[in-house]
Order: C-alpha cells, then sequence, then structure tokens
C-alpha cells in the first residue's frame, strides 16, 4: 500500500509517516502545505491520502479542499482526513461524493495505533470510517422536524454505531443484544428514513450520513 500524507505539524507529519512505515504502508510523499499537497497526489496517485484538515497557506480548510479536488481529478482516491476538532461541514463535504472510501477522525486517534492503522487499511480498501464524536455531532445537529424524529431512542443509537461503519453483528456485540434485533432495526432506520435497504454496507453508510446532514 502506498500513501501520502498532509500535514504541517512536524512532529505529526515524521509520527504518522513512522507508524505507517512501521506497518508496512509506503509513505511515498510527505506536504506541509496544500499546493503540495496537491502536486504529491496527482504525481503518486497513491492508495491513500491522510490529510490534516487545516493547511497554509491560511490554515482554514486548505487540506480538505485539496483531497475533493483530489478525488475530482482521481475518482475513488482513498481519502482519511485528520482533524482537530468536530467539524460537521467538512464531514458533509467529504462524504457528498460516495465514491471510494473516505474517513473523518480526530487527530487524538491517532494515539491508538491499532485502530488507526486499521482505519487506513479500511479506507484503503473503500470503506468509511468516522470518529464516533463526529458521527454523535452530525445526529446531534440535525434539525428538528426531519425525519431522525420518527426514530426511537435505540435506533438513533444503532443509526450511531451504523455510520461509524460498523456490521450488524458488532452493533449487536456493542450492544449486547442479538444480531436479528440490530436487523430488525435497522430495517426499521431505513423503512423511517425512506431509505432503500442496500446490501453495500459503505453506500449504506453514506446514504445514512448524507441524510443525517442535510
Amino acid at each position: 500500500m502506498r500513501a501520502v500524507i498532509g500535514e504541517d505539524h512536524a512532529l505529526l507529519r515524521d509520527g504518522l509517516q513512522r507508524i505507517l512505515t512501521a506497518h508496512h504502508i509506503e509513505v511515498v510523499a510527505t506536504a506541509d502545505n496544500a499546493p503540495s499537497l496537491m502536486k504529491a497526489l496527482r504525481e503518486h496517485s497513491p492508495d491513500i491520502a491522510v490529510v490534516d484538515v487545516r493547511m497554509p497557506p491560511t490554515l482554514t480548510d486548505e487540506g480538505l479542499r485539496v483531497a475533493i479536488e483530489a478525488r475530482k481529478e482521481q475518482p475513488g482516491l482513498p481519502v482519511l482526513v485528520l482533524s482537530q476538532y468536530v467539524e460537521s461541514l467538512y464531514a458533509r463535504e467529504l462524504l457528498e461524493d460516495g465514491d471510494g472510501g473516505v474517513g473523518y477522525l480526530l487527530k487524538d486517534r491517532v494515539s491508538d495505533v491499532g485502530a488507526f492503522i486499521e482505519a487506513v487499511k479500511q479506507v484503503a480498501g473503500g470503506g468509511t470510517v468516522l470518529d464516533p464524536s463526529v458521527v454523535r455531532e452530525l445526529i446531534a445537529r440535525h434539525p428538528r422536524g426531519s425525519k431522525t424524529d420518527r426514530l426511537t431512542d435505540r435506533e438513533r443509537e444503532v443509526l450511531g454505531l451504523m455510520a461509524e461503519g460498523r456490521s450488524n453483528a458488532a452493533i449487536a456485540a456493542a450492544l449486547f443484544v442479538t444480531e436479528k434485533a440490530i436487523s430488525k432495526h435497522t430495517n426499521a432506520i431505513f423503512a423511517k428514513l425512506d431509505l432503500p435497504v442496500s446490501s453495500d454496507d459503505n453506500r449504506r453508510v453514506l446514504a445514512v450520513l448524507a441524510h443525517l446532514n442535510g
């Protein structure tokens, strides 16, 4: 697997490179600003881009903008975005394009190396990885009077775990119930949100999150 890192903080950039390399992921380029990141993504067409949201020159949303533009040029380019805070607007923009793997993690999750590497592999494989804090924020900010008001408390809990990319079996284990019970909850959720049931878990998560985030 080949990766490009976009991160302006030298210590974190070096740490990310060391972690990926230690787990047999080749870092073909690193960048500390948005123009350099775009150049690296165009030149190397990596298997995954690990990108900070805020990068020079203005430290606003350049990293994310580069990632979105790169995905337009290279459809399906897997992108794992790292952010210091929950910024639901950025999550929505990233998720608008359902082609290829996407992820949004808070930077403190990198301290759990095993979970971080698993997230990298899942996104590179076309999956979706979202920080639980991001999921909670998206659901909490969804306007009242929406279709989510139709859900029971348990269904909203299941929806949050679904949005994190968990399978029905994983949700059942987390909630200490049977997988059959979770299957009933998920079917009810899709029915109440007017979303078609799909066997494609990644598409399912993206559809739910797109709906939740308007």
